[in-house]
């Protein structure tokens, strides 16, 4: 990849559904130019703009998942998980022997079946550890990783940036869960396809005029109940090593190793969990030479973690909704 074309691919996780006039003139590059760059991106799977719903935001649940299962069953179990809708996110560690995958259901019952009937019941599984994600320090929107930050200059990347805003979390003294209106589902479709659409394209989806889409859809963004996404293949960025990292802490100290690990560029979600560990961390690294440097020298110096687990992925079968085949996103 050009650098022009790493440029770019930043300049959209800041703004993801800038115009491409905006998008080259910070960048300083012609508009046609841009135009070129980031529909090849798309068509040869590097990139993807896709809207898709916050569960945190409409009062739902967002779970992570390991099964542990005999080495021969992980591939046909990744890749059924990876069929469903409701699951976001699918990667296959440990020679085989475990499947990790994040389930966003905005269905209960949809979700407790799995977890509780279809997945125990299934011969080749032989355990399952379910955390549910308490609160959410990094993730949820575009901007989350930022191993290519150092491509734009502060002014460059300023003229994109919006204001900087945490990912919607009702609870106690936060925002009450947003209500999903009945017309929301034909913008939700078109944005899920594509997070660039034209308003055009999502008013004439939803039988409504332009200027109600485009307020609409602004509502939902400015909530946090949408978040448009920029879904990278990192292998394709020369990051071919991702793992997940799960650290017990202090809980005294969670919340300032939270926000430390967030600002770490090779970071793409952090987030305080349930279970044995209370904090899990989304990485994508150049080489398990960098994944080292990252663990130890960065995110093992912080005061309060007790103990850490690296996982580093044989293989990522799906994320952010794109299955992913021979290291791109397919179906873009």
């Amino acid at each position: 990849m050009e650098t022009d074309d790493l440029r770019l691919t930043r300049a959209l996780q800041l703004a993801p559904r800038a115009s491409f006039a905006r998008l080259a003139g910070a960048l300083g590059i012609h508009e046609r130019t841009a135009a070129r760059r980031y529909h090849r991106l798309r068509r040869e799977g590097i990139l993807r703009v896709a809207g898709t719903v916050n569960p945190m935001a409409v009062g739902q649940q967002f779970w992570q998942v390991r099964v542990r299962c005999r080495p021969d069953a992980s591939e046909s179990l990744a890749a059924a998980l990876a069929d469903r809708d409701d699951i976001s996110w699918v990667g296959v560690t440990a020679a085989g022997a475990e499947v990790s995958f994040s389930v966003r259901s905005l269905s209960a019952d949809r979700r407790d079946l799995l977890l509780t009937r279809s997945l125990p019941r299934a011969a080749r599984v032989l355990d399952i550890e379910a955390s549910v994600v308490l609160h959410v320090f990094l993730g949820l929107s575009s901007r989350g990783w930022s191993g290519l930050g150092s491509l734009l200059t502060p002014e460059e990347a300023a003229r994109l940036a919006a204001p900087e805003e945490g990912p919607r979390q009702p609870g106690p003294g936060g925002p009450a869960p947003a209500a999903l209106e009945p017309g929301d589902s034909a913008l939700l479709d078109v944005l899920a396809a594509d997070g660039r659409a034209t308003t055009a394209a999502l008013a004439a989806a939803a039988g409504i005029s332009e200027g109600r889409a485009a307020r609409r859809l602004a509502q939902l963004i400015r909530d946090r109940t949408l978040v448009i996404d920029v879904d990278l293949a990192h292998d394709a960025l020369g990051f071919a090593v991702p793992a997940q990292v799960h650290l017990t802490v202090s809980p005294a100290r969670l919340r300032a190793v939270g926000e430390a690990m967030a600002r770490l560029p090779e970071a793409g979600f952090v987030a305080a969990m349930s279970g044995r560990s209370n904090l899990m961390v989304s990485a994508a690294c150049r080489d398990l030479a960098h994944l080292y440097e990252f663990t130890t020298e960065r995110a093992g110096a912080l005061e309060g973690i007790v103990s850490m687990e690296v996982v580093p992925f044989a293989r990522v079968i799906k994320q952010a909704g794109a299955r992913v085949v021979d290291g791109r996103l397919a179906g873009v």
